[in-house]
């Protein structure tokens, strides 16, 4: 028995020290890992910027998705502005030649996508080179590789150019079917987030924005891309009514492509360019690379930081999306911090809680009566992401954002139904009369939805009250452009809910200017995290949980499943909008 004993906490013994020599090896491997990452990039000369699947281009710090689970893999995160600084530097660099766009999905947004554009077609006025290659070739990725002079697709690939459309799922039936009760309160008949629970089929007026937006975003886009390719109008209509971007000979025909070649080809091409020999390599450095190389220049004196609002919103505190706690502590230290002489607020949000709002809002207002506030729209900033705007001394908007959605709901789900059907009920003691006004299983009193609605009421005026402060315009005026509505950028302009069409990097020169700078540098927050930092964060174990759902169903199915799951996304008034939009 002795022996027994003995041999089981040997073993015990043993997987400890094994489990600390993992642990050990694990930081040393996170450490080398982080220095490796930091190390300074020397730019050769003859050198290509490559523009390629390993770049995740990211709006905010926050939206980076590293950790635990993504060391050691191969996309590397980069904020767009310093994309858009990178592509500025290279056009004046002597040892950068050309860009090389080879990307065949792009992990971007619309409006990332867009600036990036212009920021090359800016870079092409240098003399230089912009040629693109493809295989498989998303739409996201066409758009962005039809602005190169030459554009080359593989033999045997194809482009998915088919234009925009949106499919609205809705639940009414489903809910009826199975004794779900679901309770909806609501100011602005163009709030459409709650429409999968009232009908069957899209509202006449769910329609008409759809519709408005769907055709302002392609307008946009298909034109710039049939500019780009020299082809009219009317025809680059009818190629992607007929889908003649997935047949590589008909790409041709069309003129979607210059030439059809293997990636070999293309490289010995550009190696052909830039007049370089049989034997000597191609030298290709990417952006995440680029930006490396001059990550070190001086960064001392004042500052224009960017304040990042990305994901939606919510009270209490947390580090991705958009928590209240958390960013009121970001924007006291910006108002706090000598250094800072001007704050970019980049916004790019669909919305959340209205109370979160509301506070993020307040603090906001602080900010500005001790230094400039400028606002920039990224893809989305609408609902509570246009309400925390109303801040701002200018507000920037892109020409693709989707905007406005100016309007509150609440959404109240009960089960008596589907109780009573299966044998279950309750009954209420309470010392007040409306102790229990709302009940999951008896769902809300008539009292209790008339308070709920007046709170609904208010937010909406309190809302529209802001933004006719910030406006300078009537609450009829703005009423009759809110509703719940959602704009594009372009239209937004034209009815004055933002100031002016421009990039991130038009709003950070603003605010130098009106902060009276001639010298200064950009620093963002919130900070991205350490390696140390990603990896405690990711031993969280909701997170844990959250990451793996969101690997298996991916990131749109994931975003519904936690609409529906998460309580406190559920828990308040909301000022959201009821859809996202890409241009896949």
């Amino acid at each position: 028995m002795r022996s027994f004993f003995k041999n089981v906490l040997a073993n015990i013994v043993a997987i400890i020290i094994l489990c600390v020599l993992f642990f050990v090896f694990f930081i040393i491997t996170l450490v080398f890992s982080s220095m490796g990452n930091d190390k300074s990039v020397t730019v050769k000369k003859n050198t290509v910027l490559t523009i390629n699947l390993k770049t995740h281009i990211i709006d905010s710090p926050t939206e980076e998705e590293t950790g635990l689970f993504g060391i050691g893999g191969q996309n590397k995160s980069v904020l767009l502005y310093d994309v858009l600084e990178a592509i500025q530097k290279a056009k004046t660099d002597d040892n950068i030649k050309g860009i090389s766009i080879e990307a065949d999905d792009l992990n971007a947004g619309l409006t990332q996508i867009d600036d990036i554009r212009n920021a090359i077609d800016d870079f092409k006025k240098s003399g230089k080179f912009v040629y693109a290659y493809g295989n498989g070739v998303s739409q996201s990725s066409y758009y962005l590789g039809s602005v190169a002079d030459q554009y080359y697709l593989n033999p045997a690939g194809g482009i998915e150019l088919k234009g925009l459309s949106t499919e609205v799922t809705f639940f009414k039936d489903f809910a009826d079917k199975y004794g779900i009760g679901i309770e909806v309160i609501r100011h602005g008949k163009f709030k459409s987030a709650v429409e999968p629970f009232l009908r069957n089929d899209i509202s006449p007026e769910n329609k008409e924005q759809l519709s408005t937006l769907l055709n302002d975003l392609w307008k946009n886009t298909s034109g710039k891309m049939a500019s780009s390719r020299k082809i009219d109008t009317a025809q680059f209509r009818m190629v992607v009514d007929s889908l003649y971007g997935m047949i590589p000979e008909l790409s041709l025909k069309y003129k979607l492509a210059d030439k059809l070649a293997q990636k070999t080809e293309y490289e010995n091409m550009i190696k052909s360019k830039l007049q370089l020999k049989d034997k000597e390599k191609l030298n290709k450095i990417s952006l995440a690379g680029y930006i490396n190389s001059y990550a070190d220049d001086d960064k001392s004196g004042e500052k224009v930081a960017v304040l990042y609002a990305s994901g939606s919103i919510n009270s209490g505190d947390g580090y991705n999306d958009i928590y209240s706690e958390k960013y009121i502590k970001y924007i006291k230290k910006l108002q706090d911090d000598e250094k800072v002489k001007a704050v970019v607020l980049r916004i790019n949000s669909p919305g959340g809680s209205a109370n979160a709002s509301d506070e993020i809002l307040f603090e906001l207002q602080q900010l500005k009566k001790k230094k400039p506030l400028i606002v920039s729209f990224g893809d989305y900033a609408a609902s509570g992401g246009y309400y925390i705007a109303m801040a701002a001394d200018k507000i920037y908007s892109e020409s693709n954002t989707l905007t406005g959605s100016i309007g509150v709901f609440g959404v109240i789900p009960y089960f008596k139904d589907i109780a009573n059907k299966n044998g279950i009920r309750s009954d209420i003691v309470a010392t007040n009369a409306n102790s229990m006004y709302y009940s999951g299983l008896n769902g809300v009193t008539p009292y209790g939805l008339n308070m709920m609605t007046r709170g609904v009421e208010g937010t909406y005026k309190r809302f529209v009250h802001f933004v006719t402060q910030n406006r300078k315009q009537t609450f009829e005026q703005i009423d009759n452009v809110g509703g719940g509505r959602v704009w594009s950028g372009v239209r937004a302009k034209e009815i004055g809910l933002v100031d002016q069409l421009g990039t991130i990097n038009d709003a950070v020169k603003f605010a130098a200017q009106k902060a009276g700078l001639k010298s200064y540098h950009v620093d963002s927050y919130p900070k991205r995290m350490s390696p140390f930092e990603q990896l405690f964060n990711d031993l969280n174990e909701e997170d844990v949980s959250a990451r793996i759902i969101k690997n298996k169903i991916g990131k749109a199915n994931y975003e519904i499943l936690e609409q529906i799951t998460d309580k406190k996304l559920q828990s308040d008034i909301k000022m959201t909008m009821p859809y996202q939009i890409r241009i896949d």
